[in-house]
């Protein structure tokens, strides 16, 4: 069985008439454009997403990276950004459309605006602008890019979550030598630090990748302990995975299954521990929650401006509000409040 339209990346806009073209003729497109040097940013809009209340505006689109594990700088091409001035009007409508939150995202993200002069900073202080917009939040990050000078400027827009994710992949130097990553731990450590004294309590969150080709035990340890320090507020840990085309993929030193298991087992339960640590310190505090659904019949559910999860009973509903909530406990990877005040905000 196969599909009946198979449409590069590059061709996203051409969908529906394409749909339209197969109803019609009942033959099988297949239409995959390579990525040029200096393509544009596709050119799309989104006014809603129907079901949350927090809404997601993709910004930049391709990496000029070239992780040694990683085949998105072919499958993508090179980094492109959505105009400054279509950004700031799609924030704005999706604020008037009764989103309070926008998420901005991308697959390089903090290389917006590389090839038009502009910075990942414009972006933000663009969407902090929209009137209606009460917050904006980053999606995940390259950390070497974010300098004191950079930090400084985003630390100055109040609307800014101070939440960030900040990929990591290994705590071991060696590891991310052979990733072709553009950072050593002790440049990751000071951008943490950085980060943390800009943005008190913030949530700093990660990937780490275990397994990877040559990784010996000493350089899994490594990347432990480093794990340890940082004391991550959530990190998505997986395998490495093998991809054709990649220089990584004939790498010596692969890793077998059983050991890859061994060790997302073990790192899994470290960062479990500093995610507890981290939802700890959040106990006692009163933060404002923007509700998005019912998690159970009288339980309400929603997130913190550095994104903890929320758990709040009341019989009202509370979708898509804004309200300050006082922390109580932990539960599970939750905290559990009490709302300060029921009002609309």
């Amino acid at each position: 069985m196969e599909a009946d339209i198979v449409l590069g990346n590059a061709r996203r806009a051409d969908l529906l008439p394409r749909v339209l073209e197969y109803l019609s003729s009942k033959q099988r497109i297949v239409d995959i454009a390579p990525h040029e040097t200096g393509e544009k940013f596709e050119k799309m809009a989104v006014s809603a997403f129907h079901g949350r209340t927090r809404a997601f505006l993709k910004i930049e689109d391709g990496c000029d990276r070239f992780c040694s594990y990683c085949i998105i700088p072919y499958a993508r091409g090179r980094v492109r950004s959505k105009p400054l001035e279509d950004l700031r009007q799609e924030v704005a409508a999706l604020g008037e459309q009764g989103y309070r939150e926008v998420v901005l995202t991308g697959i390089n993200l903090p290389a917006y605006g590389k090839e038009l002069g502009l910075h990942l900073c414009d972006a933000v202080e663009a969407a902090c602008q929209a009137p209606e917009i009460r917050r904006v939040r980053l999606g995940s990050l390259e950390p070497e890019q974010l300098t004191p000078e950079v930090i400084a400027r985003m630390a100055k827009e109040e609307k800014l979550c101070p939440q960030f994710h900040l990929s990591l992949q290994s705590g071991c130097d060696e590891t991310l030598r052979r990733m072709n990553r553009h950072y050593t731990t002790a440049e990751y450590r000071k951008i943490v630090q950085d980060l943390r004294e800009a943005f008190p309590n913030c949530a700093i969150t990660t990937d780490i990748m275990v397994g990877f080709a040559g990784e010996t035990e000493e350089e899994f340890e490594a990347s432990l302990a480093f794990a340890r320090e940082i004391a991550f507020a959530k990190v998505h840990v997986f395998a490495y995975s093998r991809r054709p085309g990649t220089r990584a993929y004939d790498a010596p030193g692969q890793v077998s299954n059983k050991v890859k298991e061994d060790r997302s087992h073990r790192m899994i339960q470290l960062t479990k521990a500093t995610q507890q640590a981290f939802l700890q310190a959040q106990t006692g505090r009163v933060e404002e929650v923007l509700f998005e659904q019912a998690k159970e019949q009288g339980v309400w559910e929603g997130y913190t401006r550095n994104y903890t999860h929320v758990l709040v009973p009341s019989g009202k509903d509370l979708s898509g509000q804004l309200l300050p909530v006082e922390l109580l406990e932990v539960q599970g990877e939750s905290c559990v409040g009490r709302l300060v005040k029921e009002e609309r905000q």
